[in-house]
């Protein structure tokens, strides 16, 4: 078989994956769209005598086509010669959070059954520069803050399960060159999917209402959103690696769950507010808000002012912050049904 288009751009970051990886099955996450089908065209011959490659494919049920789609990966399965493992969710969009954060959640979910089923420790995602870019934006628009801004990192967890983004510094043009050239030598044709390219969609609408503007003014964006995320991701672990420290310095307690005031209060005013998300994140609770967290801050700081003994409560999602006698303590909120991990 001859060699795919752009096989060089699209095999390396692959190839260069798999050989840090321990043995055992991987699995490629498939829409059906072209991006996934050419990662797992292109994972599948990586994995050629090498380790087992599963294909995963995940049925939301939001289009009507939704189960010809299915049946298209399970053809590129068979053409690739490789299993296809097809999971149907139902999207609950009633958190008000939108269709998309919603099916985006059961997607995972239903990815990592699948992975864990089938002894897939590691998933690969198909995304690439372009959603790299896109997602900065987004961030960007919405005010993420500066974890928000790190964007898609190259590898991440999700309840013991690794989800890999090889493509992450590739240009979607040379996926879908490879797209085409596979369709003209198989017969294949990649699912088409009318949401992409719909602006009632939030990324759809960057992708068809900013882009085309951006394209025309800054051609390089994409590579620029990318680069900002690189250099924000390593600005955000210097600054964990400084909140971490400054945790450790505050007195606390074996399990984390508390610290002192006054070693809190004498911290630098600029470094204050990162000690606290530290101490948020380590026990698995939502992150508050820049104007809540700066709420919290605030009494703290007026407790110090007070007098150690003035008690005070403040209430963020199933926890409360409690200060008595000059100990800031994490606790699991009275009545909540589920208590954050650590607690």
């Amino acid at each position: 078989m001859a060699e795919p288009a752009g096989h060089g751009v699209l095999a390396a970051p692959l190839r260069i994956l798999f050989e840090r990886l321990p043995a055992g099955p991987v699995a490629a996450a498939v829409s059906g769209g072209a991006d996934s089908a050419m990662l797992a065209v292109h994972a599948a011959e990586a994995t050629r005598g090498r380790r087992p490659l599963l294909l995963f494919h995940v049925d939301h049920g939001l289009q009507a086509p939704s189960a010809e789609w299915a049946d298209r990966v399970r053809a590129l399965g068979a053409d690739l010669d490789v299993p296809v493992h097809v999971a149907r969710v139902t999207v609950d969009a009633g958190d008000g959070g939108g269709v998309e954060a919603a099916a985006r959640a059961a997607r995972y979910a239903a990815l990592g059954e699948l992975a864990r089923a089938h002894g897939a420790g590691h998933v690969l995602l198909a995304h690439h520069l372009g959603d790299q870019a896109e997602t900065v934006l987004l961030r960007l628009l919405r005010g993420s803050g500066l974890h928000g801004l790190q964007a898609m990192a190259a590898e991440t967890r999700r309840d013991g399960i690794a989800y890999l983004r090889p493509w992450l510094d590739v240009d979607r043009a040379r996926i879908l060159e490879a797209a085409s050239d596979y369709a003209a030598r198989t017969g294949w044709r990649a699912v088409d999917d009318p949401t992409n390219a719909d602006p009632l969609y939030t990324r759809a609408a960057v992708r068809t209402l900013l882009a085309p503007a951006l394209d025309a003014r800054w051609p390089g964006w994409r590579r620029t959103m990318a680069r900002h995320a690189r250099h924000v991701a390593q600005a955000v672990q210097v600054l964990d690696d400084v909140a971490r420290a400054d945790f450790d310095r505050l007195d606390p307690s074996d399990d984390g769950r508390e610290f002192s005031l006054a070693a809190w209060r004498a911290l630098p005013a600029v470094r204050q507010a990162p000690v606290l998300r530290h101490w948020f994140a380590r026990h698995g609770t939502g992150m508050p808000t820049e104007a809540r967290l700066e709420a919290l801050a605030r009494q703290l700081r007026q407790l110090h002012a007070m007098g150690h003994d003035r008690q005070m409560l403040f209430h963020h999602a199933a926890v409360t912050v409690r200060c008595v006698r000059g100990r800031v303590r994490l606790e699991a909120r009275a009545g909540q049904g589920s208590r954050p991990a650590g607690l």
